[in-house]
């Protein structure tokens, strides 16, 4: 059985700046993108049937109904994910988009972030060896469009190449004799760590929106569910692993790498759900901590 307590809020949204939905998309109130230099962008690939222009799904808000599932339910894994939902599309403006531009002019939002990794000079400012730079870098690892726009997937990318050999360099992620699930807002990246050693990890995610931020501090998985539903808003959570009232880390069947946050759940990709499932128990503690962009 199912629970059918509602634990969600919120359904899949447009981008402001698109203003016709793809066939066949539900008709939804309009959330306002997020402030800042990020409000205007938009995927830089058009709407077709693996990457439609959505940038939000249901996440936690209210506490689950605890219950023990059934050796049946459980042995039902969840489906998998259509082809390239978790391509690397990056959010470029819209005039770059529309006329698909071979190199942007413009200054990205992480302009100096994305400089100061190419080892480029760091002036905050597009130039044309900028541009030529940037793109090889989305090029290389398969982020489209390659157009040289210092984005937030970009920039996403490179922090999470950064972290791979020792996520937890700064040690802002305690470290214990047991098991703790790192969740880095600032980075938007997490991991899974007994002593110095990393067990599962680093990956990208995506954490709580302003207004319904994922909470910060040390936390504790009380329940899984590894085919939690919201029977209201009919969305999937695959390998739901609660640890703060409604907060939990879930697979989403769309892309993370929105310039809009959840709704205060750790997002994953299907496949790194999939393992973090495995690797983390009941009782296991989380620790949370920094500040996702524009939160």
């Amino acid at each position: 059985m199912i629970s059918r307590r509602m634990t969600c809020r919120g359904i899949a949204v447009m981008l402001a700046a698109v203003t016709v939905l793809p066939v066949g998309a539900a008709h939804a109130e309009p959330v306002p993108p997020a402030s800042g230099p990020e409000a205007e962008l938009v995927p830089g690939v058009p709407p077709g049937p693996y990457q439609p222009w959505q940038i939000d799904t249901p996440d936690q808000v209210l506490a689950p109904k605890v219950y023990t599932p059934a050796a049946k339910e459980d042995a039902v894994e969840p489906r998998e994910a259509n082809e390239r939902t978790y391509a690397l599309v990056e959010y470029v403006p819209l005039g770059d988009a529309a006329a698909k531009v071979a190199c942007s002019k413009r200054t990205g939002p992480y302009q100096r972030q994305v400089e100061r990794w190419l080892k480029l000079k760091v002036d905050g400012k597009q130039s044309g060896a900028d541009c030529l730079a940037i793109r090889g870098f989305q090029t290389k690892h398969k982020i489209k469009p390659s157009i040289g726009f210092a984005g937030p997937v970009t920039w996403a990318h490179m922090q999470l190449l950064s972290a791979k050999k020792n996520p937890n360099a700064a040690k802002k992620c305690p470290v214990r004799s047991y098991r703790v699930a790192c969740v880095d807002l600032t980075r938007q990246l997490t991991w899974v760590q007994k002593g110095k050693k990393v067990i599962y990890g680093p990956v990208p995610m995506r954490s709580g929106r302003a207004g319904y931020g994922t909470r910060t501090g040390w936390k504790k998985v009380y329940w899984k569910h590894k085919n939690h539903w919201s029977t209201l808003y009919n969305t999937p959570m695959p390998y739901s692993q609660f640890f703060d009232g409604g907060q939990a880390f879930h697979a989403v069947y769309g892309s993370i790498y929105t310039t809009v946050g959840s709704w205060g759940c750790v997002n994953l990709r299907l496949a790194d759900a999939r393992k973090l499932w495995g690797v983390l128990k009941k009782g296991d503690r989380v620790y949370v901590w920094g500040r996702r962009a524009g939160t």
